[in-house]
């Protein structure tokens, strides 16, 4: 990423150093996703972020696409930094949590040599933070600045936890920083409370709450770090909120919500019950293929963790690819076969290098093994003439479609099948009985990733992880290889019989079985048993817990398709 050039003001007169803008931008309350368009803009062109929160370096990162700083290996240079620099807004060299007035002093320290700065900011700006007082400094100092609010913990955490402020019914709500000196006797009304900084001392203001005529059976919910995947919530009374919270280990951030509004929630909840909430899954794929499997897992509540398992890289011997592509422009082929996404992009990386197009494809017929592949060969402006019935997009199924060579219909017998060098020989077996000739050419190599970092492989061996999803054969024993057996409470999902197949041939019971080969149906199918999970615990009366939490002695002998 470039980072963007800074626009410098010019100085005022007899100032030394040009002026720089500060934006004083709220983070929201945990989830990246509810960062502001405006507040992402910003970001992209800051020069200097200063951070208030410990997570706020990795969140900006990850929003802007910026890989994680790595040290050097012994002699090499230090890589040069990408993106903005980031300055510890929250804590000093000391470890020590900064002042207010240290914090602006940082600030204006960098607007003043003439730098863009994004103050980076929990929740909003100007509600429950230091954002007023920063602003003033900026004013003293003749530096610009602009607000951008933040959508706050105040509503957003509630709403996650599926309890609205305000009803028809209850319609007045009250928002109270929690400190020693507050009169609860003017909270004794029937207003919706929401509670900042309170989960220590919640069986206190509880007490002097009822004291002060709040019923003992106000209902009450604590919610901690909302909005993120680590949310968990817990419902009592204002009489016994005390002990449940204890129980529960409630801890800061936190937000308090009390009065009946709390009672909605158990209609309301929408986001605590996703099927998959909470759940870490692993997911070892290509680094090229993994984020939209993750994407689709975080829509079902899940911690998806990308560890590469294979790398595609170019055949050893280029030779026989440039010779089939020749071929192809020449019209030695009536077919050409794609039986994955990377069997395309490794032909058109060959047709850029020749500086060739879609149009070389010109009296051509081109199948593809399933829709994704087609969905690949269409970006390119290709569409291909055969696909397999949507019940078996696999070679199995791409060969109950192939027509037969027919010497009448057909000048050409060949085809040009460019594959993977594990492929399996069964599709060209079946076309060689059709008739058919293949010139079978190894397009691309899939290699074995490096082994992932300690900690991951331990997590894998000892079921920290809840799921894993494997999306083809060579997903399962490379995984294996590299990390070893998933443990065996973890629940183990598959993309289609032949991956389910290899699972339990390296001893795995394979819990999920996609319907249908593709990323979209994998996820639903591990969701749809994560939710049937789900209803059985709750059904039951048991506390819903995750796969990870809970060691079985054996595993499952039934299998969800």
């Amino acid at each position: 990423m470039t980072r963007a050039k800074t626009t410098e003001q010019k100085a005022e007169p007899g100032s030394a150093t040009p002026l720089g803008w500060v934006s004083f931008v709220g983070s929201g309350p945990g989830d990246p996703e509810l960062l502001t368009v405006r507040a992402i803009d910003l970001l992209k062109q800051a020069d200097v972020v200063v951070t208030e929160a410990p997570e706020h370096a990795s969140m900006v990162r990850g929003v802007l696409g910026i890989p994680e700083p790595v040290d050097p290996a012994e002699g090499e240079e230090t890589p040069e930094p990408v993106g903005p620099e980031f300055i510890d807004g929250g804590f000093g060299v000391d470890g020590q949590p900064l002042a207010n007035a240290a914090r602006a002093k940082a600030v204006v320290k960098q607007a003043k040599l003439g730098k863009r700065v994004v103050r980076l900011m929990t929740g909003d700006p100007f509600l429950y933070a230091s954002g007023p007082e920063e602003a003033q400094s900026c004013a003293k100092a003749g530096i610009g600045f602009e607000i951008v609010p933040g959508v706050s913990s105040v509503s957003a955490v509630p709403a996650y936890a599926g309890i609205p402020l305000t009803t028809k019914d209850h319609q007045e709500v009250a928002v109270v920083t929690c400190n020693e000196k507050i009169d609860w006797s003017q909270y004794a009304d029937n207003r919706t409370l929401v509670l900042l900084s309170g989960v220590g001392m919640i069986g206190d203001i509880a007490k002097e709450l009822v004291a002060a005529g709040r019923p003992a059976k106000t209902p009450v919910a604590i919610t901690r770090v909302g909005t993120t995947t680590e949310q968990a919530t817990v419902e009592s009374t204002l009489e016994n909120i005390a002990v449940d919270a204890r129980a529960a280990r409630m801890a800061p951030p936190a937000i308090v919500v009390i009065g009946k509004v709390v009672n909605l929630r158990e209609t309301l909840s929408w986001f605590e019950t996703k099927p998959l909430f909470g759940w870490r899954v692993l997911v070892p794929r290509t680094k090229e293929q993994a984020p939209a499997l993750s994407l689709k897992l975080k829509g079902f509540g899940a911690v998806p963790e990308e560890v590469p398992t294979i790398s595609v890289e170019p055949p050893r011997n280029p030779q026989q690819m440039d010779k089939a592509v020749r071929g192809l422009v020449e019209g030695r082929y009536n077919w050409i076969a794609f039986t994955s996404i990377n069997a395309v992009r490794a032909v058109r990386e060959k047709f850029d290098e020749y500086g060739l197009d879609c149009r070389a494809f010109s009296g051509l017929k081109i199948a593809a093994v399933g829709e994704k592949t087609a969905q690949a060969l269409e970006a390119w402006g290709l569409r291909p003439d055969l696909v397999p019935h949507t019940d078996n997009q696999s070679a199995a199924g791409l060969l109950e479609v192939w027509p037969e060579y027919d010497e009448d219909l057909d000048p050409i017998n060949r085809v040009f099948l460019p594959r993977a060098d594990i492929a399996t020989e069964n599709l060209i077996a079946g076309l060689v009985d059709l008739g058919w000739e293949c010139d079978d050419v190894t397009a691309y190599r899939t290699v074995r990733a490096a082994p992932p970092p300690a900690p991951t492989r331990d997590a894998i061996k000892t079921g920290k992880f809840d799921a894993v999803v494997f999306t083809s054969s060579s997903t399962v024993r490379n995984l294996v290889g590299i990390a070893g057996k998933p443990h065996t409470s973890t629940v183990i999902a598959a993309i289609g019989p032949a991956t389910a197949k290899t699972a339990e041939e390296h001893g795995l019971r394979v819990d999920v079985m996609s319907p249908e080969p593709s990323i979209e149906a994998l996820t639903e199918a591990l969701a749809a048993f994560g939710a049937a999970r789900r209803a059985s615990l709750v059904e039951q009366g048991l506390p819903v817990t995750k796969p990870s939490d809970r060691r079985p002695a054996s595993r499952r002998r039934s299998r969800t398709s």
